[in-house]
Formats: C-alpha cells, sequence, structure tokens
C-alpha cells in the first residue's frame, strides 16, 4: 500500500532515515521561550506525543526534564530509542494521541512537534485532557517552509503541488491551520511565538529531504517521474552547490481546561 493510503501511523515507516538524516532539527531556543512563556522548568514532566525519531524530545531532555515519548509507529519508536538512548530520564510508550496509555493527570507539558495534523482532533483533545494536570500546557510545534523567502522555495512548493501524491489534503498547513488550532484550545486561548530556522542541502540532501515527506512518492512509476525532474529544480536554484530551506518555527501554546 502506497504512503498516501496507508494510515496516519504507518506513513513513516519506510521513510525513517531520511527523516533522522534531513528534517530540520528545533533548536534550544524554543526550550528559552517556554520558560519564558510557560515557566517550564526542569522539575516538569514533558508528555512527548507523535515522539517519532525524538528531536523534540532531545531539547527538553537537554534541559533536564523527564520525557516519556508516546509514538504509534515502531519504526519511529525503535528509531527515537536508538537516537536519545544516552538519556536516562527518556522512556518510550507505544501509544497513540488518541490513546496514550500513559496514567491520569501525569503531564505538566504535553507537545507535539510535526504531528499534530495526523490526529484525531476531538478524541486527541480528550485523551490530552486526561492525561495533564490542572493547570498543565498543551505545545504544538511546527517547522513551516518561508515559501516567499527565495525563488527556490517558491519553485520547491509549486514541485510538490505538481508531483506528491496528496500534498494537498495531508501538508499540515493545509490541516491544522490557524483557525483549527483556536478551536482546539477553546475556550481557552490559544498563544503563539514564532521563530526561524534553517537548512542548506546539497542535491542529495535534497533529494533526501524530498523522500522524508509522506506525501513523496518513493516507488513506482510517479516516484521515477518525480526524481528525474528533481536535478532541474536544483541546477536553476543552486547557489555555489546548495539550496536553503527557510523555515518559520511556529510555537502554539495554551490550557485545556474544559
Amino acid at each position: 500500500m502506497s504512503a498516501s493510503k496507508s494510515a496516519p501511523t504507518e506513513r513513516f515507516s519506510d521513510r525513517v532515515d531520511d527523516y533522522v538524516k534531513y528534517r530540520p532539527r528545533y533548536s534550544p531556543e524554543v526550550v528559552t521561550a517556554l520558560r519564558q512563556a510557560c515557566d517550564l522548568n526542569a522539575k516538569h514532566l514533558v508528555i512527548d506525543v507523535g515522539c517519532g525519531t525524538g528531536m523534540l524530545a532531545k531539547i527538553f531532555l537537554e534541559n533536564g526534564n523527564r520525557v516519556i515519548g508516546v509514538e504509534p509507529n515502531v519504526n519511529m519508536r525503535r528509531a527515537g530509542k536508538q537516537y536519545l538512548a544516552c538519556f536516562e530520564e527518556f522512556a518510550m510508550v507505544d501509544g497513540s494521541a488518541e490513546a496514550t496509555s500513559l496514567p491520569d493527570c501525569c503531564a505538566d507539558f504535553v507537545i507535539a512537534a510535526q504531528a499534530f495534523h495526523w490526529f484525531q482532533p476531538d478524541a486527541t483533545r480528550r485523551e490530552f485532557r486526561r492525561i495533564v494536570k490542572p493547570g498543565a500546557w498543551v505545545v504544538l510545534i511546527w517547522h513551516d517552509r518561508d515559501t516567499e523567502s527565495t525563488s527556490f522555495l517558491g519553485a520547491y512548493e509549486a514541485f510538490l503541488q505538481q508531483y506528491s501524491t496528496d500534498y494537498s489534503t495531508v501538508a499540515h498547513n493545509k490541516v491544522a491551520n490557524y483557525s483549527a488550532l483556536e478551536r482546539f484550545y477553546s475556550p481557552d486561548q490559544m498563544h503563539a511565538i514564532v521563530q526561524q530556522t534553517h537548512q542548506q542541502f546539497d542535491f542529495e540532501g535534497l533529494r533526501g529531504r524530498l523522500l522524508s515527506s509522506s506525501y513523496a512518492p518513493r516507488e513506482g512509476p510517479a516516484a521515477e517521474t518525480m526524481l528525474r525532474a528533481l536535478p532541474a529544480l536544483f541546477d536553476r536554484c543552486a547557489v555555489n552547490g546548495q539550496v536553503s530551506f527557510d523555515y518559520y518555527t511556529r510555537i502554539y501554546y495554551g490550557h485545556l481546561s474544559q
């Protein structure tokens, strides 16, 4: 079954290696921002839902937090355990946003990075409400490509629209838009912090970054057509053999008091 037609929990099963190598990391500035906005401290228990390969969990572990990752995909879970094996305060459990398997009122922070758009919002909200302590914070984070920052990123967006399998229906900024997130936090207020980060890639890096996305076909005629077209995009846009991905890191946070 193609990734575009498989269950959300399985879409990244064949993309773990590319995901680990080519997805953008999370800056410690995310933790700094949450210290200032939410009084995050090292004593707080952080539940990372859709933990995946552990990229976001890492910066909280480096802050001294105990982190429990919740991840339904076995390949991602294995990669996350390996990536974070040096942290004694990390544990990974087999669970989902809608059924974490965690006890009631256990979390000081529930976080989800580049994942919430795969969750079922109503069931997820009930589950998050169950596991958070009174006054706990729910934090949702994405890296959004700044498609207007360079001609390359505008061209890459058009490339995805042309060659990806279901980009228009599963891209996170199409599904988890601002209004949808406000509804998730309602009647509590949703707050937002915006930071910036970037990556630079040679051609092999660009290819890996593309194939780390669930909507990019990996095999068959569609993948062959896409990958044949990719060198022309790179050659047209590269500067000194590199292309740059500029991102807005968007941090949404709030309470779920009702």
